[in-house]
């Protein structure tokens, strides 16, 4: 199940939640690879510092942050992927599930994410925080002090699994051995439901055509 307060609504949070099961994830693809490489390849053609600063999907990202009082220190993942690949001419490599939804997010600026679904506790939440959540950043073995307020992803023990749309968490990192995700596509008030819709129908597309599955959607404007 998931669940969005009306708070977090009246932000202007949209998305799309959905899992897909019986995955069969691995390191990588040679297929995907070529892919990502033409997809990025097109991305780098029409890419600029300029250009992420005016993006009104970005901007959109930045007026959420603004409206909780994060908008000096936070960037959501789309930028920070977009960034980097203008620094490195790639995106980073964790394995292919994670691959798929970071070339998908970077096509259409949307905040993407799965979390290994064996991993969360009960139902995934959408709220305000209340600032006794637990949370321990992707990639750290230390907890991290969460702050009153502040739209993100937690389940049923009060973990965070996604703080705002910026970081995932350790507990729910999606590995080679994961074999059910839940995801996230995740817009704000600059975003059509067609547009998530569009990025939904390719992460799923992708998803499945090279880590078979099935999908159920959970929350989507269009439902």
């Amino acid at each position: 199940m998931f669940n969005i307060s009306d708070e977090a609504l009246s932000l202007g949070l949209n998305g799309a939640y959905f899992t897909i099961t019986e995955l069969e994830n691995r390191d990588s693809d040679p297929e995907f690879s070529r892919i990502k490489s033409d997809a990025l390849s097109e991305i780098k053609a029409g890419l600029s510092p300029e250009g992420i600063q005016k993006d009104e999907t970005l901007r959109g990202f930045r007026n959420l942050h603004e409206s909780v009082g994060v908008s000096d220190y936070q960037v959501a993942s789309p930028e920070n992927l977009l960034k980097f690949v203008l620094k490195r001419g790639d995106l980073p490599h964790v394995n292919l599930l994670v691959d798929i939804y970071n070339l998908v997010s970077v096509e259409t600026r949307l905040a993407l994410g799965a979390h290994d679904d064996d991993k969360v506790s009960g139902d995934v939440h959408l709220r305000m925080t209340s600032g006794g959540e637990k949370y321990v950043p992707l990639g750290s073995n230390t907890a991290k002090t969460v702050d009153e307020n502040l739209y993100s992803y937690m389940d049923d023990e009060n973990d965070v699994i996604c703080f705002l749309e910026v970081m995932q968490a350790e507990k729910t990192k999606v590995t080679t051995d994961t074999t059910d995700c839940f995801y996230i596509v995740q817009g704000n008030s600059n975003v059509s439901d067609s547009h998530l819709k569009v990025a939904t129908d390719r992460v799923i597309t992708l998803t499945k055509r090279f880590c078979g599955g099935e999908e159920d959607m959970l929350h989507a404007p269009w439902l």
